[in-house]
């Protein structure tokens, strides 16, 4: 969705165009990703658009993600702006964390989080699957705890083009969380009953799909 006003000024427009283009994509990441914690730049803040699929959101993530591939990353994970202490979402993707027997997402709440599709049906799916689903701030440290007493069984980003994607290595400051993904079930399974949704192999009892 664009502006279309026949004038160019700093202003809200009165007339937009919205388009839908399609083409044909794979997955974004097609093997596990190392994620770089973010402690120094920051995506959105409270007041923000950080919850809209705004262009400047992207923009804002560009100068951070490349410092991260330098250091051999994929993405990074963003942390709030005031503290840099609680967890929001990668680039292009929401963040699950398998902890215990509960599925943990950051919650929507501030208004800096993108409220994904892709992340709503997998927080229904994991529910039906058996897990608990918690949306809710969700610090580092927590996240650290959790792996240093063995409950932290997996990390996974969620979106309409990353899919469900698995995170094989999670790096805040010095500290490297490693994970051993091809012994992973709950993502692949998440991955597989969407799919089926989506290519028609198991019925879509929640009115996912819509013809267009």
């Amino acid at each position: 969705m664009f502006s279309t006003d026949e004038m160019i000024g700093v202003r809200p427009s009165d007339k937009y165009k919205f388009m839908i283009l399609l083409s044909p994509t794979g997955p974004y990441y097609n093997t596990p990703m190392r994620i770089y914690v973010e402690e120094h730049f920051v995506r959105a803040v409270p007041g923000g658009v950080g919850y809209a699929k705004a262009a400047g959101n992207y923009g804002a993530a560009m100068y951070a993600t490349a410092q991260a591939k330098k250091k051999g990353y994929d993405q990074v994970l963003w942390t709030d702006a005031f503290e840099h202490k609680y967890v929001q979402e990668c680039g292009t993707m929401n963040v699950f964390f398998i902890i215990g027997n509960t599925a943990i997402t950051p919650d929507l709440s501030k208004g800096t989080i993108l409220a994904g599709v892709t992340r709503d049906s997998a927080m229904q799916v994991l529910n039906e699957i058996g897990f608990k689903v918690e949306e809710k701030e969700l610090s580092i440290d927590d996240i650290i705890d959790a792996h240093k007493a063995g409950i932290l069984y997996e990390a996974f980003g969620t979106g309409t083009a990353a899919t469900i994607s698995l995170i094989k290595e999670l790096r805040y400051k010095d500290y490297v969380m490693k994970f051993d993904v091809d012994r992973w079930q709950t993502a692949p399974k998440l991955a597989k009953r969407l799919n089926d949704i989506r290519y028609g192999h198991t019925a879509d009892v929640h009115g996912w799909m819509y013809k267009v």
